[in-house]
C-alpha cells in the first residue's frame, strides 16, 4: 500500500537567493535516488520558506520493486567440456549467483555464446531504506556560500535546527548533525510560539498554515501578487512585472502581508531611477506607477507577518526610505556643481586593474577603439564627434557621490548629469546605453553612439582580461566576460554591422600595448578569443532555432564577421529542407572526400580530356564571376543557386570518368577541378558535417 513521505529541514534564515537552487537540487536528487532504489511513487513536491526546506513524496510504495537481472558468465566453450558437462568455471559462476548449474542458460553476445544466470532480487521494505535516503538527500545539497557551525565538519546554507521525517504516521528514525529526526516542526518565528506536531505528511501544508507559514512558494507568489495588485489599484496605479524582485521577496517571507507606503512630494523631483533604485535594490520595495508609466509617490513592501501594528511598520519603512532619498537629494545637488567633463581627470585615481591601468587610461582606450569602429563604418564627421564625446564621458559618473553610493545607477546618472551639463542629446543617450545589455534579455543600445561605445567597452574588458591571462573556466567567470561577449554578439547581429572581430581584437590589444601594459603575445590570445566568441555565436544561433549541425557547418567557414556567418547559417537551414539539397550535398561530399587530403593545385584546363570534365570546367568559368560577386556582398542564397547549377555536371563527370587515374597530370587536373566545386558548393559551410 502506498503512503506519503515527508522530510523537512528546519534552519536559521536561508538567504533568499539560495532557495530556488536548493529546491531544484532536492527535487532532482529525490527523483534520481528513488529511481535508483526502485521505489515507485505518485508525485514529488518541494517546499521552501526562509526557515525550512521540505520534500513531500506522495504515494510512495511500501516495498521496493523486485529486480530481475540476467548476469553474464563465462563463454560456453569455457563453461562446458566436450561432453557437455559443466566445468568448474560454470559451477563457480552458478554458485556465486546463488543458482544451480541446471538453471544457467545460453545467450549470444556479439556472435559469441555465453552462459547467463537469471537472478531475482526481492525488494526491501521502504521504511528500511528511508533513513539512509534522507541522509543522502541532505548531503547532496550544495550552496554558493555554505557555512559550518559548532564543531561540525558538515556544511549547509545555514545551521539546521530541526528535522522532520515521517512515512505515513510513523517517524523515520535517524540522526544527523547531532539532531534526532521526529515529527515536531515550527511555525512562524513570532506568530506561532508553540511547536507544530505533525501526525502525517498529508497534513503538512495545512498544519503549517495554521502556524502562520505558507510552505508553498507558488502559493506565496499568488498571494503577494494579489495583495500588490489590490494596493496599487487603490491609489490608481500598478506595479510593473518584476520577476527577479518578486522571486526574491517570495523567499524572504513565510506569511506575507503587503503594505502601501508613501514617498514625500519633494523627493519626486529626483530622476525616476534615483527613487526606484534604493526602493528596489536596497529595500526590496515595489515602485508604483500610473497606467501611463509615470512614477507615483508610493511603494509597496511585503511584511513577514500579519496585519498587526501595520501602521507602525509602514512608518518605519517610510523612514528608512526617506533617509535613503535624503542622501540622494544631497548627492544630486553636489554632483551637479561641476560639469561631467570636469570629473574625467578624477578617473585617474581609480584603478581599473593593477595590470590594466586606471579608469582614465581605459577611457582613452575606449575612445581609440570607438574611433576605429567609426572609421570602419564610414560614419560622417559629426557622428564621429558624438561617438568620441560619448566615449570620453561614459565613465565620468563613476566618481560622483550618487554612483559611489548607488553603483546600480552608473550610466543612468552619467546621462542625467551630461544633460544637465549641456551635452548633446545623442551623447546623453549614448552614455545611458553604453552599459547595455547589462544582463541576458536586457534591451540593446539603439543609438549608434550607444552601440559603438558599448562594443568598445565590452571588447576592451574582454581583450584586456585575456591579455593578462584571465579567462572564464568552467562555471567560474568573476569578470562576467561571457555576458559581455554575449552582448558584443547581440549588438553586432542587431546592428547588421560587418565588422571584423579579429581587427577589433587587434586594435584593442594595440591600445593596451601603447599604454605600456605587459600583455601576453597576441598570437597566444587570438586563438583563445576566436574560440571564446565562436562558442557565444554558436549559442545565439542555436537559440534562434537553428540545428546544431547546421550551425557548426556554417561556422566552419569562419565566424569573424558575425552577420555573414548568421546569414550563411540561415540560408543553409532553409536550403537543406529542399528536396534538391540531397543531391547537392552528395555532390559536395564526393568532391570533398576526394580532395581533402590532396594539396591545393591550380587548374590547368588544357589537361582535361573528357567532354564531361570540360563541360564542368566551362560551367564553373561561366558562373564564377557572378558567384564571387554574390558571396562578396553576402547574397548566399544567390551563390547557392549558382553552385547548384553545377550538380548535374558533377554527377555526369563521376559517371563518365575515374578521378584517381594513373596519369599524374590528369589526376592533378581533375582534383583541381573538384576543388573548385568544393569551394563553390561549400559556400554555405562544410556540408560533410551535416547529419
Amino acid at each position: 500500500m502506498a503512503t506519503d513521505f515527508l522530510l523537512e529541514l528546519g534552519t536559521e534564515e536561508i538567504p533568499a537567493k539560495f532557495s530556488p537552487g536548493a529546491m531544484t537540487q532536492l527535487e532532482e536528487q529525490a527523483r534520481k535516488r528513488l529511481a535508483e532504489l526502485r521505489l515507485p511513487f505518485a508525485e514529488v513536491k518541494i517546499f521552501a520558506t526562509p526557515r525550512r526546506l521540505a520534500l513531500l513524496v506522495m504515494g510512495l510504495e511500501e516495498m521496493q520493486d523486485d529486480l530481475s537481472m540476467e548476469v553474464k558468465g563465462p563463454a560456453v566453450k569455457a563453461a562446458y567440456d566436450v561432453n557437455g558437462a559443466p566445468t568448474k568455471a560454470a559451477q563457480g559462476f552458478a554458485r556465486g549467483q546463488g543458482v544451480s548449474v541446471e538453471e544457467l542458460f545460453v545467450q549470444e553476445l556479439n556472435g559469441v555464446p555465453y552462459v547467463f544466470a537469471r537472478k531475482l532480487e526481492t525488494g526491501l521494505e521502504t521504511r528500511a531504506l528511508l533513513p539512509q535516503l534522507a541522509k543522502d538527500l541532505i548531503n547532496a545539497l550544495h550552496f554558493p556560500k555554505p557555512m559550518r557551525w559548532a564543531d561540525l565538519d558538515f556544511h549547509f546554507a545555514r545551521p539546521i535546527r530541526w528535522i522532520v521525517a515521517l512515512y505515513g504516521t510513523e517517524v523515520v528514525p535517524f540522526e544527523f548533525v547531532g539532531l534526532e529526526s521526529g515529527r515536531t516542526s515550527r511555525g512562524h518565528r513570532t506568530l506561532a510560539t508553540e511547536a507544530v506536531l505533525l501526525e502525517q505528511p498529508f497534513d503538512y501544508i495545512e498544519d503549517l498554515r495554521k502556524a502562520f507559514v505558507i510552505v508553498d512558494p507558488n502559493e506565496r507568489r499568488a498571494e503577494i501578487q494579489a495583495q500588490i495588485k489590490h494596493l496599487a489599484e487603490s491609489v490608481g496605479g500598478e506595479v510593473p512585472e518584476d520577476d527577479e524582485l518578486l522571486d526574491e521577496v517570495i523567499h524572504l517571507v513565510e506569511y506575507p502581508t503587503a503594505l502601501l507606503g508613501e514617498v514625500a512630494p519633494k523627493y519626486m523631483e529626483l530622476p525616476d531611477a534615483v527613487i526606484t533604485t534604493p526602493m528596489r535594490e536596497h529595500q526590496r520595495y515595489f515602485p508604483v506607477r500610473a497606467f501611463n508609466g509615470k512614477l507615483l509617490p508610493y511603494f509597496i513592501t511585503v511584511r513577514n507577518g500579519d496585519a498587526f501594528a501595520l501602521d507602525k511598520v509602514k512608518a518605519g519603512n517610510e523612514k528608512v526610505l526617506k533617509a535613503r532619498l535624503e542622501d540622494a537629494v544631497f548627492y544630486y545637488k553636489e554632483d551637479q556643481k561641476v560639469s561631467l567633463a570636469e570629473l574625467v581627470p578624477k578617473l585617474g585615481k581609480i584603478v581599473y586593474h593593477e595590470r590594466l591601468g586606471t579608469v582614465e587610461q581605459r577611457v582613452e582606450r575606449l575612445r581609440g577603439l570607438s574611433r576605429f569602429m567609426a572609421d570602419k563604418l564610414e560614419f560622417a564627421g559629426a557622428e564621429k564627434e558624438v561617438i568620441d564625446r560619448t566615449a570620453f564621458l561614459a565613465k565620468a559618473d563613476l566618481v560622483t557621490l550618487m554612483v559611489s553610493d548607488f553603483p546600480e545607477l552608473q550610466g543612468i546618472m552619467g546621462a542625467d548629469y551630461a544633460s544637465a551639463s549641456g551635452e548633446k542629446p545623442e551623447v546623453c543617450q549614448g552614455i545611458l546605453e553604453h552599459y547595455q545589455p547589462r544582463f541576458t534579455g536586457d534591451e540593446l543600445p539603439l543609438s549608434e553612439p550607444g552601440r559603438v561605445v558599448s562594443l568598445a567597452d565590452k571588447l576592451d574588458a574582454i581583450v584586456g582580461a585575456f591579455s593578462i591571462g584571465i579567462q572564464p573556466t568552467g562555471s567560474q567567470d568573476p569578470y562576467a566576460l561571457r555576458r559581455q561577449a554575449q552582448g558584443v554578439v547581440a549588438i553586432l547581429l542587431d546592428s547588421g554591422w560587418n565588422l571584423s572581430l579579429t581587427e577589433l581584437w587587434q586594435e584593442s590589444y594595440r591600445a593596451l600595448t601603447v599604454q605600456g601594459t605587459s600583455p601576453l603575445p597576441i598570437q597566444d590570445i587570438l586563438p583563445l578569443l576566436q574560440d571564446f566568441f565562436y562558442q557565444r555565436l554558436r549559442f545565439v544561433l542555436q537559440e534562434q532555432g537553428l540545428r546544431y549541425d547546421t550551425v557548426v557547418a556554417a561556422l566552419a567557414l569562419g565566424s569573424d564577421q558575425l552577420n555573414r556567418a548568421l546569414r550563411r547559417a540561415q540560408v543553409l537551414s532553409e536550403k537543406r529542407e529542399e528536396e534538391a539539397f540531397v543531391s547537392y550535398a552528395q555532390a559536395y561530399t564526393r568532391c570533398f572526400n576526394l580532395t581533402k587530403k590532396e594539396p591545393a593545385q591550380a587548374l590547368n584546363p588544357s589537361m582535361l580530356v573528357d567532354a564531361t570534365e570540360i563541360a564542368l570546367a566551362n560551367g564553373i568559368s561561366i558562373r564564377r564571376e557572378r558567384f564571387d560577386q554574390a558571396i562578396s556582398i553576402g547574397d548566399f542564397a544567390q551563390g547557392y543557386e549558382l553552385a547548384a547549377e553545377l550538380v548535374p555536371l558533377i554527377e555526369a563527370l563521376f559517371q563518365a570518368v575515374m578521378i584517381m587515374v594513373e596519369d599524374a597530370d590528369l589526376r592533378v587536373a581533375r582534383l583541381a577541378l573538384l576543388s573548385q566545386c568544393v569551394e563553390m558548393l561549400g559556400c554555405l559551410g562544410d556540408l560533410s558535417i551535416l547529419a
